[in-house]
């Protein structure tokens, strides 16, 4: 007796004669459907397989010495990208204003659409722009420029040499400066072709900011952000705060690395401002 006939012997499922085989329409039918079954099983099970799978888990970080990404893009379709700025503050006192040179802004028109490439300011370029800016403003002033009425001698406000000292002149005598185009020291700068169109553009703002782990907030604001006495101001003159549109659309506002397939929650956010409401603050 052969290996061959051995192996006969024990089969389970012997064949029987094609003479007794009889083929019906229930049988058929039920071979389709259990094949498809089949079919849709494996490829379940194959794609289950090939795609990995995400593990989402919070736990508390104890270090303070690595930053926090913080990715944004943010649309304001109502105020234009020159008069906005980013800042963002901690419990620490840390302060960090304008932020530029991890943001980009697009400026948009009222419908929305981009109306040139997104701009990315280089720190050496803002200092280098500053540093322009005031040799053009030395040669269209004189030896003791006017402030245009804010003198006073109690407030130190004597010269204004400078389109931003006749701003802060101003702004000590909480003055609103009407038309910025009619100062001497302005004509220059470009704050008065910004104003031309201060509410006919909008502007995406986008890109990253890295921060420091500990709790702070982080807002977009319209006027020129500085800090007075650790008091955070915005200078939105001649503007009054009412005036600004804030609406906004959160296109997308995540923390860290981005990961692939990780919804956000706030993403695609529409936000409808009040009309007292100035200012983009999330914490």
């Amino acid at each position: 007796m052969n290996i061959t006939e051995v192996l006969r012997r024990i089969d389970a499922y012997p064949k029987t004669l094609e003479d007794f085989r009889v083929k019906t329409f229930g049988g058929a039918l039920i071979t389709i459907i259990s094949s498809i079954f089949m079919v849709v099983l494996f490829l379940s099970e194959l794609r289950d397989y090939l795609t990995p799978s995400l593990n989402e888990e919070l736990f508390v970080d104890t270090s303070r010495s690595a930053k926090l990404k913080i990715n944004l893009d943010i649309v304001i379709p109502s105020i234009s990208c020159d008069l906005l700025s980013l800042d963002a503050m901690d419990t620490t006192g840390e302060q960090h204003l304008q932020i530029e040179h991890n943001i980009y802004k697009r400026r948009l028109d009222l419908d929305g659409k981009p109306i040139e490439d997104p701009k990315k300011t280089d720190i050496s370029e803002i200092k280098k722009s500053k540093h322009q800016e005031n040799q053009t403003v030395e040669t269209t002033t004189v030896a003791c420029g006017s402030c245009y009425g804010a003198e006073n001698e109690d407030l130190n406000i004597t010269c204004c040499q400078t389109c931003d000292d006749v701003k802060q002149a101003y702004l000590k005598r909480q003055w609103a400066i009407k038309n910025l185009s009619s100062i001497k020291q302005c004509e220059n700068v470009k704050s008065s072709e910004t104003l031309k169109h201060a509410f006919l553009e909008g502007c995406q703002i986008y890109g990253y900011m890295e921060v420091n782990r500990v709790g702070g907030s982080f807002h977009i604001s319209p006027g020129h952000s500085f800090s007075i006495n650790h008091i955070h101001v915005h200078d939105v003159q001649p503007y009054a705060s009412t005036q600004f549109n804030m609406t906004h659309r959160i296109r997308h506002l995540s923390f860290g690395v981005n990961v692939p397939g990780v919804s956000n929650p706030i993403d695609g956010t529409i936000v409808v401002a009040d009309e007292e409401c100035s200012t983009i603050i999330i914490i």
